[in-house]
């Protein structure tokens, strides 16, 4: 059978993507294709940084009976002069190009101090993705408007005076959503109505309104109280066990010298309450963005609460012999409403679903630990009350640890000498780092929280096992180590291994962010999917992603100096793109490169790679092939007698591997 001959490779196979075009290849990077709520809440959002900034007090969204869906403020209106540089009107430049935006100045004359973030792509993703986009203006006693059709110009810009009965300012944005790009069309109306009672939430004395236009029903939220009204309405009747802890911070760097690491106007406002029964509510917003899947301001209230409360019960002698407590003592009964206002927020990808900024850890612990603490010293008895029902979560915590000890304690091998082990009995909570070499290992062991992490340092590359018997495993003493601190024994995806002597949930691979570390992985991970595939397909295993590069960067604005780090050279040069737009000559920042992970001091190795609340670990899963295949394509990368398929393989998809990593 012929072949057929490959298309030549030449400066024309070169393809640019230009405008939205990205944005059309690949949907899935920078919004959410399950149905279009989220590239609608995209004009939600910006209606709603203008009242968040003080400059609308109404929003109403329309469900039309076309499909579409509108949404209108009494806002400032988007400007419609022609841009400066660009010499286009400016809101043409807002729906058609990425990375333009509003919300990029951030110093004490930008047009928002805090918004919902830096991606850049916003409502020109909404643009992009629907098959026509509508813009009217209210804006300097002028009437504007502009159309889009599958995210191109479709009529120009026109203007004209307002009627002398109508005042005022505002936009209206009015989207018909795409259906190719998006499972399904339809808008989940439960999904569209929480968002928006959200915003409400958040909002105190904005109306925000969602009307639909088929039906008629008009739902209109609008919480004076903010987020108590709304924590209280979501228990349901359900009675906290003290009187809910409210509260609201604002940093003032000039007034108080201990948050001059902050922002002026970073903060954040909470309600939480602690319940005996039922399910905790708990939803977190960063600048009004819902943020589901949490992220570090979620990570600081949880410290914050834990500190405040772990002081009050040292202060009065109340925990138990033998009891230590823990975080998730305090935070198994907990619901809240958290929302925090981070004048730079980073977001794990485009949806924003999660936030990464490191600062926010500290900014909202360090405002919610002395309010508690304050309050709780203050109401003694309400103290004591919460005490008791941590201290009773602890209990149950260490019952269900010390049944699974008796578990393993039976017959287990003399621990490695040079495994710095951990406190904690809690399998599920314990961390072993599997770390490169004796002096990062001396890093990770003075940066490490040694009540639940555990270090073991290992000596060289790791003997590539995917050949090696099961019964000459032990012969090299790194795997030998690796077995006998895990608890288990090597086996087979045939065989049903006894899991109940694993030592630790999280077993996690930390080697340099070179290649050198790259192949250190491969052959760890060879090991784990050839001898401990029950491991892997538990989601036990992970990769801890260590920085390449240190950016020290000069304050700006109202940002203050930060030490900022990138995982690699496109990391690092999205963080430059960032500095220059925040107006920083080019050379004021200074780049430092880790050689590796033994150059890193403990307090930098525990904030970028260890700390959970700011580190980024993989978690290894098996892929989309099936056993047969997987273990053909590991085979041919990690067999002896493959050097010829290796060499193909890398041949013909080396660019691809590089371009995934």
């Amino acid at each position: 059978m012929a072949t057929r001959k490959p298309a030549a490779y030449s400066e024309s196979s070169i393809r640019v993507l230009k405008g939205l075009e990205p944005v059309k290849q690949r949907p899935g990077m920078y919004t959410r294709t399950e149905n279009p709520l989220h590239i609608l809440q995209e004009v939600i959002d910006n209606a709603a940084d203008e009242a968040l900034g003080g400059h609308a007090k109404r929003i109403l969204v329309t469900q039309h009976a076309d499909g579409s869906l509108s949404v209108d403020d009494d806002g400032r209106g988007i400007p419609v002069g022609p841009h400066p540089e660009e010499k286009v009107p400016v809101v043409e430049i807002v729906f058609t190009r990425l990375h333009a935006g509003g919300k990029f100045d951030k110093g004490s004359d930008g047009a928002y101090a805090f918004s919902g973030g830096l991606h850049g792509v916003g409502v020109s993703v909404t643009n992009a993705l629907s098959k026509r986009l509508e813009v009217t203006v209210k804006r300097d006693g002028k009437l504007a408007f502009i159309s889009f059709a599958n995210g191109d110009v479709s009529s120009p810009l026109k203007q004209q005076a307002l009627p002398k009965d109508e005042k005022g300012s505002g936009t209206r944005v009015q989207a018909w959503p795409d259906q190719k790009y998006f499972d399904s069309a339809a808008i989940p109306a439960g999904d569209l109505q929480r968002l928006l009672r959200s915003k409400a939430v958040l909002l105190p004395g904005v109306e925000v309104s969602l009307l639909n236009e088929k039906s008629g029903e008009r739902q209109t939220w609008r919480y004076p109280e903010g987020l108590r009204g709304y924590l209280l309405e979501a228990l349901a009747g359900a009675d906290p066990v003290i009187p809910l802890f409210e509260g609201e911070h604002v940093a003032d760097p000039e007034r108080n010298p201990a948050e001059e690491g902050f922002a002026e106007g970073e903060g954040a406002a909470w309600a939480v309450a602690w319940t005996e029964e039922g399910q905790p509510l708990r939803e977190s917003y960063v600048n009004l963005i819902p943020t589901p899947a949490g992220g570090t301001h979620e990570s600081g209230l949880r410290e914050g609460l834990f500190q405040a409360v772990k002081s009050f019960v040292d202060l009065h002698a109340l925990q138990p012999k033998g009891i230590r407590l823990m975080s998730e003592d305090v935070f198994a009964r907990v619901s809240f409403v958290l929302s925090a206002k981070v004048l730079d927020p980073q977001f794990h990808g485009q949806i924003k679903e999660r936030l990464n900024s490191r600062d926010a850890v500290k900014l909202v612990s360090s405002f919610v630990k002395p309010i508690l603490e304050l309050w709780l010293n203050q109401h003694v008895e309400y103290g004591r009350k919460l005490a008791e029902l941590v201290i009773r979560q602890a209990k149950t915590r260490t019952r269900a640890g010390q049944k699974v000890e008796k578990k393993k304690s039976s017959g287990v091998a003399v621990l490695p000498g040079k495994l710095t082990d951990c406190e904690s009995d809690d399998v599920n909570h314990n961390e072993l780092f599997l770390v490169e070499g004796d002096s990062a290992g001396g890093s990770a062991k003075m940066g490490r929280d040694k009540e639940f992490q555990a270090i073991l340092p290992l000596r060289g590359k790791v003997l590539n096992t995917w050949e090696t018997e099961r019964d000459r495993l032990f012969a090299n003493n790194e795997v030998h180590d690796i077995a006998v601190a895990i608890g288990v024994d090597p086996h087979s995806q045939a065989d049903a291994p006894d899991l109940s002597s694993l030592r630790y949930g999280k077993i996690c691979i930390l080697s340099d962010a070179d290649v050198d570390g790259a192949h250190i992985q491969v052959l760890l991970l060879t090991l784990f999917y050839k001898h401990f595939p029950a491991l892997i397909a538990q989601g036990n295993v992970y990769v801890a992603r260590p920085p390449l590069f240190r950016i020290d960067a000069p304050a700006r604005g109202k940002k203050p100096a930060q030490k900022l780090y990138a995982l690699d050279d496109g990391e690092l040069t999205a963080i430059e793109d960032k500095l220059r737009k925040d107006g920083l000559r080019e050379g004021s920042w200074q780049i430092s490169r880790f050689k590796g992970l033994g150059e890193m001091s403990a307090e930098q190795l525990w904030e970028t790679t260890m700390n959970p609340d700011t580190r980024r670990l993989l978690q290894v899963e098996l892929g989309a092939l099936d056993v047969a295949a997987t273990d053909g394509m590991m085979n041919m990368l990690m067999g002896k007698g493959e050097a010829s398929a290796r060499r193909s393989w890398l041949e013909e998809k080396g660019n691809e591997a590089e371009a995934d990593i």
